[in-house]
């Protein structure tokens, strides 16, 4: 049964397609970008998968603008070397 058949690709040996540019347009995506795979009966919906870090992107806001990284990193290191004497004595 096929809906709205819009593009079509060829299977290859290795059982991979080329996603037509079309679909890949309809879609929003780009080379390297995740896809995902809906079984429905006998038909597949392709689908965009965003990474989590785009999901969450802008959703923690900074303490303050700029960050600095200087007093960030040696605080942190700071504190590792507290913990690492806590741990010899």
């Amino acid at each position: 049964m096929i809906k709205n058949l819009t593009s079509s690709s060829i299977l290859t040996k290795k059982f991979q397609i080329t996603l037509p540019k079309k679909i890949r347009q309809i879609l929003g995506v780009k080379s390297g970008e995740r896809i995902g795979f809906i079984v429905e009966g006998n038909e597949v919906k392709i689908v965009p998968l965003k990474s989590k870090l785009e999901e969450n992107f802008g959703k923690v806001k900074a303490l303050k603008k700029p960050e600095n990284f200087k007093e960030i990193r040696d605080f942190v290191e700071n504190e590792m070397a507290k913990n690492v004497i806590e741990k010899l004595k």
